[in-house]
């Protein structure tokens, strides 16, 4: 056995210990942040604040007027590899709490992880040559239109017909579904950027540099794919189940 497949090994068993014994409603919102303290970013964008002392999930979740479900889904997503909700899962989560973390995220991604790694990219470019420059700024603004764009789109029209369902409403020209057709993927031009860099890159530019702008990639990257299980996994399969109590009432 490779030491690929003994570390992949060792991280589906753990996975799958902390599937079954931890991530309850009664754990210390603190203990989930030791088991992965990536999900310091969840706590900030869903609304539920610092400063939450011994507070168990339900009671910090309660306190900020968030769905302790749909908080566990999430930073489930964002902690097991490969995770799927259950139905039941799903059946307890509140839709308008997804919203509001996937319009949060969105405002996230733009202002603060964008920000980010251009910065980090213009220390990393001082002192390369124009053409370099040229390349990989002309990549990175293709990468923010596009990203623009995806999101503009979910906010114009995919999360205004969520709450039309979420009001039993909905839109005879328009389902769930045929936004999970039309998904974009937004992590590709993403990946060429991240390789363009780590292939090509010139010398004259700091390793330093080039690792940080990488790490940040590499970050945005891992982030939006959650991002999109989250759309795929949760936000899709409970409009469409209210989708389906609609037109059963109709």
């Amino acid at each position: 056995m490779t030491l690929t497949q003994i570390i992949d090994k060792e991280k589906k068993h753990k996975d799958k210990i902390f599937a079954n014994s931890v991530f309850a409603n009664t754990m210390k919102l603190s203990e989930l942040i030791d088991i992965n303290y990536n999900l310091l970013t969840i706590i900030d964008r869903i609304g539920l604040g610092f400063a939450f002392g011994d507070l168990n999930i339900e009671e910090a979740c309660k306190r900020a007027g968030i769905n302790a479900n749909t908080f566990l889904l999430i930073c489930n997503i964002y902690t097991f590899s490969g995770y799927q909700p259950s139905v039941h899962n799903l059946q307890k989560a509140e839709i308008k709490d997804i919203v509001k973390y996937l319009h949060q995220s969105h405002a996230y991604y733009i202002s603060v992880a964008v920000k980010t790694i251009e910065d980090s990219m213009q220390e990393m470019m001082n002192n390369c040559e124009e053409r370099y420059k040229s390349i990989i700024w002309k990549f990175f603004r293709e990468y923010k239109e596009e990203l623009r764009k995806h999101f503009e789109y979910e906010e114009a029209v995919v999360f205004p017909y969520v709450s039309n369902v979420i009001n039993h409403n909905g839109a005879e020209n328009y389902t769930i579904m045929e936004y999970e057709e039309n998904h974009t993927n937004i992590e590709e031009k993403l990946n060429d950027l991240k390789n363009i860099i780590m292939k090509y890159m010139p010398q004259q530019c700091s390793n330093r540099d080039i690792s940080n702008v990488l790490l940040n990639l590499y970050r945005l990257e891992e982030d939006l794919a959650k991002h999109t299980e989250i759309e795929e996994n949760i936000l899709i399969p409970v409009v469409n189940r209210l989708e389906e109590d609609i037109q059963s009432k109709n």
